[in-house]
């Protein structure tokens, strides 16, 4: 008897540990399909701007060590999906298809985490990273019906649509761009983070027109007709532009930065306010030609009230800043009763 039950017992280890060491394979060929993923993403943004992914640019992005990067292209020359070039990598036809499939999926969970689920936008892009591998292709075609099939992202970046198609990048870097020239913002680089966070504490967005009245080897200075903002060169590379017309001479400014006492017109909403975000924006009253005050402004001064085609609505200082607005004379408006604390509307 007790023969039969160290038997059973051996047999339950074996058992068990076989099903260890299947949830480790598992594991492990997870994170391979990971890191490859992650890889033709590099090199598809690469190509795109009209660069070569390399090894060492490979090594920054994936951190791994020269000897784990080298299996891994290896194991990818021999999957078909990239071709090597020395020390430059390029994508095969197979790669690119991948590659823009990840990239579809990247680009509409940050489109998602932006409107919907209303992160702030230094954190889209990590909460992307994290389930763009997760999705199948179904679940990627049902979130871009689901979010009215946006064609850019947050960033300005193009979303790749269900058949791979992807116009061309016709922009161009900030600290290439010519001083005497008006350029419109297409996109803001989100790598690295910390560039990232600094072009967004500037205030830059999408779709603001600007010109450069100085550029140095320490800084470059930038101007939309009412505000300068200044970068570090290194930063500036992260700012893409197109040309634009010189903007109109009409004052305009975030809702955000309206002084209390102000009333003004509202001129646009931002162009990275999309999907749940605008169209709640909108419902509320905040339309072009649209007149309002500030009403009312708590202790912590966030969320702020505005009085709004008569009604009381109260917005984060997040929400503010994606109404732009030019404010109006004394003479163009008659200030309305102060609010009361009673009855807000919050655009939640």
């Amino acid at each position: 008897m007790s023969a039969l039950l160290v038997g059973l017992g051996v047999v339950a280890v074996l058992v068990f540990a076989g099903l260890v060491v299947f949830v480790l394979d598992r594991r492990e060929a997870g994170h391979r399909r990971v890191r490859v993923e992650d890889a033709l993403k590099h090199l598809f943004d690469q190509e795109y701007r009209g660069r070569r992914g390399s090894f060492s640019s490979l090594g920054g992005v994936l951190r791994l060590d020269d000897r784990r990067l080298m299996q891994l292209l290896a194991r990818m020359q021999q999957q078909g999906l990239v071709v090597a070039d020395g020390q430059e990598f390029r994508l095969t036809a197979e790669g690119e298809r991948v590659a823009r499939q990840v990239v579809r999926a990247h680009r509409l969970l940050e489109r998602y985490f932006a409107d919907e689920a209303r992160l702030p936008l230094r954190d889209i892009h990590a909460a992307a990273e994290r389930g763009e591998h997760a999705l199948t292709p179904d679940q990627v075609d049902a979130l871009s019906a689901s979010l009215g099939h946006p064609r850019q992202d947050p960033h300005g970046d193009p979303i790749p649509g269900r058949d791979g198609d992807l116009p061309s990048a016709g922009d161009t870097p900030l600290t290439a761009w010519p001083a005497d020239q008006f350029g419109r913002i297409t996109h803001l680089e989100d790598e690295p983070p910390l560039a990232y966070a600094q072009i967004l504490a500037e205030g830059l967005r999408i779709g603001q027109v600007v010109r450069i009245v100085e550029s140095t080897a320490e800084r470059v200075v930038l101007t939309d007709g009412d505000n300068e903002y200044r970068l570090a060169p290194a930063v500036a590379t992260n700012v893409f532009l197109a040309a634009a017309t010189a903007p109109a001479a009409v004052r305009s400014l975030p809702l955000s930065r309206l002084p209390d006492g102000d009333a003004a017109e509202v001129i646009a909403l931002d162009p990275s306010c999309q999907g749940f975000s605008r169209r709640r924006l909108m419902d509320l009253g905040f339309t072009p030609g649209a007149r309002l005050e500030p009403a009312l402004r708590t202790f912590a001064g966030d969320p702020r009230a505005y009085r709004v085609r008569g009604t009381i609505v109260a917005l984060r200082q997040e929400q503010a800043s994606q109404v732009l607005v030019r404010p109006l004379s004394e003479a163009e408006h008659t200030r309305a009763p102060q609010a009361q604390g009673a009855g807000l509307e919050h655009a939640q």
